[in-house]
């Protein structure tokens, strides 16, 4: 269970926020002002301070630099007015998280929340490199295999220095756990480490959150705000999937690479920036070149050192370190004994394919330890994690999409509709969300496990499709 920090002198805020909080699963510690907030922190650190800008004694912006030099890595979110946006900034600038203008909206403050905690659990919990299966108390990197040894050798190699670093692999091969290793061995460390998803933010938005913005630059832009690149300043900046990233987003990230600048939306001023960049991505980035949708010249300054991650049907020996791992990672997060998993699950787990590689393999084994119930995971545990039928069901992942064929046939013979092909998506994803909840009791955490997303998107989904906790979660 997180635990969040809040720094305000409002009585009612206070309250107001150990309420909605707790309804969401947090553990709250509250303070009325920043000598107090202080004293909190130093008797138990919290995984995340939300710190109002009018304060008692010390105002907020020196609480938040008091914060930072008890805890570097310990994220923190701003509380402003219009009067106090300019000191926000000045923080946000210095490291802070972000910042929140009141009134807030209550979905947005959740969000921002959930993705504070998600930012300061990647820098604060270590990544280790070629653990041992037992090591279930961090994140880690398994495999003896060889292909393996070279993947701990270049981290090793790249860590020390400023490089740019390319982290090549299909989905699922740890690109991000890469990312955080290099990051956490590095100079660096102890300054902010940022992920942004090329992918997951629209592309209107995605500038603005690199860059940010000057009050004017747009419609609704009504204050300043810093950029994910000018906050990382000193640190570290993780880019996912930029294969993926538009080509005019292109030519600002080569900028910064060349200049180490970067300017704001609406503005003119060049904004010196140090950060490292360290950039993932799963296409075929020589193709998207030939083909005009990537850059040559900065696939060239991007692949300065350059990690490549097998898939795992090209690692198979790592398969049994693998499942040792996870079964015993996710039992501990269930709270029971990790099962045993017997010869004809294991041979099974040898043979499948696992096109979505490490990533659906502990997804796999997460399921298989809750259907066990602590029994020993057999085949037929395995075949209803992997695809929702008994192991005497032969061809499970025909039989699965030609239920889904069965589903979407009957929809199309309906007569259809302006948008049938959005209503049959939301159709399809708000079942398999509230099925990932129910399975998993209601815990956001684990279904977002369950699911491969962040719990920040799975909330967005549960307020999307309209999912009711309580509901789902009934038997």
């Amino acid at each position: 269970m997180s635990t969040i920090c809040i720094i305000d002198d409002d009585d009612q805020l206070r309250k107001s926020f150990d309420k909605l909080l707790t309804e969401e699963g947090y553990q709250i510690i509250s303070a009325a002002s920043g000598e107090a907030g202080l004293e909190q922190i130093r008797q138990s650190v919290p995984d995340l301070v939300i710190l109002d800008m009018r304060l008692p004694g010390m105002n907020g912006l020196e609480t938040y630099k008091a914060i930072r030099l008890l805890e570097p890595k310990l994220p923190t979110i701003i509380m402003t007015a219009f009067g106090t946006t300019e000191t926000a900034i000045e923080t946000t600038k210095l490291g802070a998280y972000d910042y929140i203008l009141k009134p807030f909206d209550i979905p947005e403050m959740l969000s921002v929340i959930a993705k504070a905690l998600e930012a300061g659990r990647f820098m604060r919990s270590p990544v280790a490199m070629n653990a041992r299966p037992d090591q279930t108390t961090t994140e880690a990197i398994i495999g003896h295999s060889d292909a393996m040894q070279q993947v701990y050798k270049a981290i090793g190699r790249v860590a020390a220095t400023d490089a740019t670093v390319l982290i090549r692999g299909e989905s699922g091969t740890g690109k991000e756990l890469v990312a955080r290793a290099v990051y956490q061995h590095s100079p660096r460390a102890e300054r902010p480490f940022l992920i942004i998803n090329c992918v997951a933010i629209p592309e209107t938005l995605l500038e603005s959150e690199l860059f940010g913005y000057e009050r004017g630059a747009f419609t609704g832009a009504t204050h300043r705000r810093v950029g994910k690149l000018e906050q990382a300043n000193g640190g570290t900046v993780f880019l996912d999937e930029i294969g993926d990233m538009p080509m005019t987003l292109q030519a600002k990230i080569l900028r910064l690479l060349q200049e180490r600048s970067v300017e704001r939306l609406g503005g003119r001023q060049t904004i010196p920036v140090d950060v490292r960049i360290i950039a993932a991505t799963n296409r075929d980035l020589e193709g998207a070149i030939a083909a005009g949708r990537f850059r040559e010249d900065l696939y060239y300054r991007l692949k300065v050192v350059t990690i490549t991650l097998p898939p795992l049907r090209h690692r198979t020996d790592d398969t049994s370190l693998l499942t040792e791992y996870f079964v015993a990672r996710h039992a501990a997060e269930i709270g029971i004994a990790p099962p045993a998993v017997d010869a004809g699950a294991k041979a099974m787990l040898a043979a499948h394919d696992w096109p979505g590689n490490v990533r659906e393999l502990s997804n796999t084994l997460h399921k298989a330890v809750i259907f066990s119930r602590g029994a020993p995971i057999g085949t037929d545990d395995l075949a209803q994690a992997i695809g929702g039928e008994s192991a005497g069901s032969p061809i499970v992942g025909q039989n699965r999409e030609e239920m889904i064929r069965q589903l979407l046939r009957r929809e199309l013979t309906a007569g259809g509709s302006d948008h049938l092909f959005d209503q049959c998506m939301d159709r399809i994803a708000g079942i398999l969300v509230g099925e990932a909840l129910q399975l998993t009791g209601g815990n956001r955490s684990q279904a977002a496990k369950l699911l491969g997303l962040s719990r920040p998107t799975l909330h967005s989904k549960i307020e999307k499709y309209g999912l009711k906790i309580e509901t789902a979660v009934s038997h």
